[in-house]
């Protein structure tokens, strides 16, 4: 018998005996169907520490955002949040990423427990005025939609712990080569679901883990 069944029957028989058998059965039903809730994987690396498995998280960091305040750890404590990288010049992949986190954005946004985050790769042109004026055309909120900048060794350290590469390359027409995925962080700093950003079918099945993260996160 599996450790949650087992839990279920216990928790069933530990009930005031003089329930009904129908009663019962109701319980049995209920708790049975808490079993099968999905919750998703935690994606980082584990290692044993002091006998127990331990995940890496996504290291502490400290960003400035498009209305010129302070984006760190601290901003998305208690809530779950997306990341990506992008910068406001690409001519390839950052307007389609940036159509699918809007999806992400507006089906979310009256849930205070989900934040986005976008990272410039290219700091030296992103200024904090220029993603101010990104953000505003795309005409969302700061407090929800954080796009930040900052040091460029810092953004480009960072997107490796985010499971994105990012790459200055010269011979690019753009100037860059970089992943456009999309990363879902718990309250925990784990990473918990990723999905290709210019995939819109990946994209509706990656909002669906969010919805999953955001029911456990309930529980």
């Amino acid at each position: 018998m599996s450790p949650c069944l087992e839990q279920a029957f216990t928790k069933m028989f530990k009930a005031d005996h003089h329930i009904t058998l129908a009663l019962s059965a109701f319980l049995l039903a209920i708790l049975l169907a808490s079993c099968g809730k999905h919750r998703l994987p935690i994606l980082n690396k584990a290692h044993e520490e002091n006998g127990q498995l331990t995940y890496d998280k996504i290291p502490d960091f400290a960003f400035t955002g498009q209305d010129s305040s302070r984006v760190d750890n601290a901003t998305f404590a208690g809530k779950a949040y997306v990341a990506d990288f992008f910068f406001t010049s690409c001519p390839s992949i950052c307007p389609i990423m940036a159509r699918n986190m809007l999806r992400i954005y507006h089906h979310f946004e009256n849930n205070d427990k989900l934040l986005l985050l976008s990272h410039t790769i290219d700091p030296k042109r992103d200024t904090v005025a220029r993603l101010r004026l990104y953000a505003e055309n795309l005409g969302v909120r700061s407090d929800k939609w954080h796009f930040v900048t900052g040091d460029k060794d810092a953004l480009y350290e960072i997107a490796d712990d985010y499971f994105n590469v990012v790459v200055e390359d010269p011979t690019l027409p753009d100037g860059f080569d970089h992943s456009g995925r999309f990363i879902l962080v718990d309250p925990d700093r784990h990473i918990r679901a990723f999905c290709q950003g210019t995939d819109s079918l990946a994209v509706n099945a990656f909002i669906k883990d969010i919805e999953t993260l955001l029911d456990e996160m309930q529980q």
